[in-house]
C-alpha cells in the first residue's frame, strides 16, 4: 500500500512539473524561491555569530557571495531555454526576482571587497586591480548589472519598450564576465568554472539556435504540392 502511495506522489509531482501550475501554486513557488535564495545570507549571518567563518572570514564571505551571485545568474538564464525547449512559460515569472537576488549578492560581494577587505582604500584597490585583472572583469560585470536592476520594473518596461529587451541582453555579457572572473580566481583547479562555462555555452547555444534557425524553419514558406507538380 505504501509503495502505491509513493508511486502516486511521484507521478503527481511529475505532473506538476510538466503541466503549468495554477496562480496559487505559482505564488507558492515564488515564496519558496524567495526563501531559498535567502538561505546563503542566513548561513553567513549564522556562521558569523558562531565565529565559524573559517580562518579568513573576509575571503570566505567574498567567495560565498560571489558563488551564489553566479549560481543564481545561471539559474535565471535557464528559464527561457526551458520555455523554448518545452513550450512552458510559467517559470519565466521567476526571472525578475532571481535577477534581483543575483544583483543583491553581487552588491554584497563588492561591498565585502571594498569595505571589509580594503576599508575603502582606493589606492590599494587600484593596485589590486592592476595586479589582478580578474577584479576589473568582476567590477565590469557589476557595472553592467546596475542598469538591469534599475529597469527591472513594469514602469521601465513600458517606458523603454523594445529598448528594454535590447538592454537586458547584457545579461549574457555579465554571465561571461562572471565566469571569466571565477576562472581567473581559482587558477589551478578549473573544474568548477569550466562546468559553469559549459552550462553557459549550452544555454547561449539554445538561445542562438532558436533565434537564428528555428524561426527561419518555422517561417519558411511551404510549397503548394499541386503547384509544384504542375510546373
Amino acid at each position: 500500500m505504501s509503495n502505491n502511495l509513493s508511486t502516486i506522489q511521484v507521478f503527481s509531482t511529475l505532473k506538476l512539473l510538466i503541466t503549468a501550475p495554477s496562480k496559487k501554486q505559482i505564488s507558492g513557488i515564488k515564496i519558496f524561491v524567495f526563501l531559498f535564495t535567502l538561505i546563503p545570507l542566513a548561513r553567513l549571518i549564522w556562521l558569523g555569530f558562531q565565529d565559524d567563518l573559517s580562518a579568513n572570514p573576509i575571503e570566505f564571505i567574498e567567495r560565498s557571495t560571489g558563488f551564489w551571485a553566479l549560481f543564481i545568474l545561471l539559474v535565471t538564464l535557464t528559464l527561457t531555454p526551458i520555455k523554448l525547449l518545452t513550450g512552458r512559460a510559467w517559470q519565466v515569472q521567476l526571472r525578475r526576482m532571481l535577477g534581483l537576488f543575483m544583483f543583491f549578492y553581487v552588491c554584497l560581494h563588492i561591498i565585502t571587497y571594498i569595505w571589509l577587505d580594503f576599508a575603502f582604500n582606493w589606492v590599494d584597490i587600484t593596485k589590486d586591480i592592476v595586479k589582478h585583472p580578474r577584479i576589473l572583469v568582476g567590477f565590469a560585470a557589476f557595472v553592467l548589472a546596475i542598469p538591469l536592476a534599475i529597469t527591472s520594473n513594469n514602469a521601465m518596461i513600458k517606458r523603454l519598450r523594445e529598448r528594454w529587451k535590447q538592454l537586458h541582453q547584457l545579461v549574457y555579457v555579465i554571465a561571461i564576465l562572471g565566469v571569466v572572473h571565477f576562472w581567473w580566481l581559482v587558477k589551478k583547479d578549473i573544474r568548477e568554472p569550466l562546468l559553469y562555462a559549459v552550462i553557459l555555452a549550452i544555454l547561449m547555444g539554445i538561445r542562438i539556435y532558436y533565434k537564428k534557425f528555428a524561426k527561419k524553419s518555422t517561417n519558411k514558406p511551404v510549397k503548394n504540392p499541386v503547384m509544384g507538380s504542375s510546373s
